[in-house]
């Protein structure tokens, strides 16, 4: 598991869908250790061009154009991150990165 993996997750607690993608986007030393969980962001299929949300679609994986909202970051056991979409290339990690700086104010 590494950062900027995309997870389809079933079931996804207080989630009204069956399934979400999610994105890891936990420092890799945690994904790395024995801690049993992972900070993710969900993908949902509409977004608003917001300077929190990431652009993303078939090219990293995904059936259409979807969004990355990284103002709804939620914890995700790891054990239930198994079916492996695909991985954000650099430039994508990138705009997550700043997405992220913005969604949790960090200089």
């Amino acid at each position: 598991m590494r950062r900027g993996d995309l997870y389809r997750v079933s079931k996804p607690g207080g989630d009204p869908k069956s399934s979400r993608v999610f994105v890891v986007v936990s420092r890799q030393v945690l994904l790395d250790s024995r801690f049993s969980s992972a900070i993710c962001a969900p993908i949902f299929s509409s977004g608003h061009g917001l300077s929190t949300q990431v652009a993303v679609g078939i090219e990293e994986g995904l059936k259409h154009d979807s969004w990355i909202m990284c103002d709804n970051l939620v914890s995700l056991r790891k054990a239930d991150l198994t079916q492996f979409i695909g991985t954000l290339p650099a430039t994508k990690l990138a705009e997550l990165n700043r997405a992220l700086r913005m969604a949790l104010d960090l200089d």
